[in-house]
């Protein structure tokens, strides 16, 4: 039987007692609080299309509704992209900001992510422009301008304490996901590599690079290597390089993504933080790692 699941944008809660009892009136269903204010489910909907009878009361509120099944919530594995996804910034933008490159780069970024661009090649394009920019620059960067996503740190823990593997797997770079993997509790992270010459940029980037067919297949390897199926699987990103993953996992989050992205996937989340991902399994705000 299928759940919707109602969030709101935690920073500015919209979800509240009379707007929860007016879906549910039009839904019907049982209506169970995750979270306050900020969460709660309904429990087999008996609407024909709940998830459209729902948005169109919720209007313009910043308030997401997804439609799930009711078994199997609660996923074994989390890959997840990183930058705008679990960090708040694209790292290849912040690195061409220190050579007056941010405009160029970031455009090309755009497009790549909007599935405009070959990814590979986009990638290349703009690692080349970063020629000879300093480590100790890139490790200023890293460390005052990269701000971890809110409720990245609260998702992953929860999911590890409830038994489930985390992966951070990112078409960007090892030098920045090695570190927020570590601070945010991944059990492992998988990028690309820039390469050095001595302590600056090469211009190159280390091969095979992390596109959506790796990302795809890390998906699948750690689902068979946990002898589980995919539907105990759970992915999430914003740009094209994450809709081959998203489309393939048992619950599949396009998180503040790009036009082409969130029309696809099967769950978007628009306006709530990356905790939306435990109200989707069902975990309670009592249930939540924080």
């Amino acid at each position: 039987m299928p759940v919707l699941c109602l969030i709101a944008d935690p920073s500015d809660p919209e979800l509240d007692a009379a707007l929860a009892k007016m879906v549910q009136l039009e839904i019907g269903g049982e209506l169970n609080w995750l979270d306050h204010g900020i969460a709660c489910e309904i429990i087999e909907p008996k609407s024909t299309d709940p998830l459209s009878d729902a948005r169109g009361i919720i209007g313009s509120r910043r308030i997401d509704a997804a439609l799930v099944p009711s078994g199997g919530r609660r996923k074994r594995l989390l890959i997840a992209d990183m930058d705008s996804t679990m960090i708040n910034e694209e790292c290849i933008d912040e690195l061409a900001d220190a050579l007056d490159l941010k405009p160029r780069v970031a455009e090309i970024t755009e497009r790549a992510m909007r599935g405009e661009l070959d990814f590979a090649e986009a990638l290349k394009t703009r690692v080349a422009l970063l020629t000879g920019l300093e480590r100790k620059v890139m490790e200023e960067i890293r460390r005052e301008r990269i701000t971890l996503a809110s409720g990245g740190r609260a998702l992953v823990q929860t999911m590890k304490a409830y038994g489930a593997r985390t992966v951070l797997i990112s078409g960007g770079f090892t030098f920045f996901a090695d570190h927020i993997a570590k601070r945010i509790g991944f059990d492992e992270a998988i990028a690309n590599t820039l390469e050095f010459d001595g302590d600056r940029l090469t211009g190159s980037v280390g091969q095979p690079i992390v596109d959506k067919s790796v990302k795809l297949q890390r998906l699948q390897q750690e689902a068979e290597n946990g002898g589980f199926p995919l539907t105990d699987t759970l992915a999430v990103g914003d740009g094209a390089n994450d809709l081959d993953m998203i489309t393939a996992a048992g619950f599949g989050v396009a998180l503040h993504a790009k036009p082409k992205v969130a029309e696809a996937a099967p769950i978007r989340i628009d306006h709530a933080d990356l905790t939306a991902l435990l109200y989707l399994q069902g975990f309670a705000e009592d249930d939540i790692v924080r």
